[in-house]
């Protein structure tokens, strides 16, 4: 690349996406607007093509070369890279994105030491990972939204990160001041990650009559027993492994539990109203309804009810 400020050679490293996507497209926009790009799909590689395109052209110009996915690259484009890399050319820009594992290593480290600029796209798997990319989305914007926001957005569409980013930038667009959960329910409400949260909470607060009566609305709006089942399963772990934690800060906790601190509040709150015993009863509850909604029952629906209420009363019997 001719822009100084811009180093020759990008190394993007990570499994997440979205992230590699703003990564290589961030280091493209710096470029200077005369710059050629030119994108390498590994999938239909053919040997020699790297170098083709490296060439200088009729009329010169700096390009910029692209390669996505070069964990899962043909030896080929390897063998290619580590030529390319071996004489540089000043002219050429080169941006390489790694999704992780062995292969292709030899290139990122032959890339690393020739003092390419490496952007680290790590994985944004635990909800504590997905809290901190809520709040950095929106104070990118900066904008406001609340802890308890957070919990409803990544309650309602955190399964897939791709989607809560949508979400985020949404509501970042069509509203205006703080973002609370209201906001969030008032956007994302009906999902049905959003229903399933509600009728674990009611569950776990041992609200049986307002947990099975959403499951019936959850049921009849079209909302399979399997995932609510799922996060019913997912809160009571959660009260397992905060009462288990002893003392400490909600930060110290979510970063070695890998949860997020609104989790172990909340977490924290409820754990105090069950016992070790009434926990044993209640993940074995869940766990019969679990084989149950996934073909070991004849009646999904209501091994779930049947759930809600030996929770319930487990939780009560405290």
């Amino acid at each position: 690349m001719t822009d100084p400020a811009a180093p020759p050679f990008v190394l993007v490293t990570g499994p997440e996406g979205i992230l590699v996507e703003r990564a290589v497209t961030g280091v493209l926009q710096a470029a200077p607007d005369d710059v050629e790009v030119i994108r390498i799909d590994p999938a239909t590689y053919e040997s020699g093509a790297l170098q083709m395109h490296a060439s200088p052209s009729l009329f010169g110009g700096a390009k910029t070369i692209v390669v996505r996915d070069l964990h899962e690259s043909p030896d080929e484009l390897q063998l290619d890279l580590l030529a390319l890399l071996a004489t540089p050319d000043p002219e050429l820009g080169l941006v390489v994105a790694h999704g992780g594992g062995m292969k292709g290593k030899k290139v990122l480290d032959t890339m690393r030491k020739a003092g390419a600029r490496v952007i680290e796209c790590p994985a944004i798997k635990t909800d504590r990972d997905k809290t901190d990319f809520v709040l950095k989305e929106f104070a990118g914007a900066r904008r406001k939204i609340t802890s308890e926001g957070v919990r409803a957005l990544i309650e309602a569409v955190g399964k897939d990160v791709r989607e809560l980013a949508a979400a985020c930038s949404q509501l970042i667009s069509d509203t205006e001041g703080t973002v609370d959960d209201a906001v969030v329910d008032t956007y994302h409400g009906g999902k049905v990650e959003a229903t399933g949260f509600r009728v674990a909470d009611a569950t776990v607060a041992g609200q049986s009559g307002e947990a099975l009566r959403l499951l019936r609305h959850a049921i009849a709006t079209g909302v399979d027993p399997v995932p609510i089942v799922a996060v019913i399963a997912s809160q009571l772990r959660q009260l397992i492994k905060v009462g288990a934690a002893g003392r400490g800060s909600s930060a110290q906790l979510a970063k070695s539990l890998g949860m997020a601190p609104w989790q172990i509040d909340k977490a924290r709150r409820a754990v105090t109203h069950w016992n070790a015993d009434g926990l044993a009863v209640a993940v074995q509850a869940v766990a019969a309804a679990d084989f149950e909604v996934k073909g070991g029952g004849r009646d999904p629906v209501y091994a779930v009810e049947r759930a809600i209420l030996t929770i319930a009363r487990a939780r009560s019997a405290h």
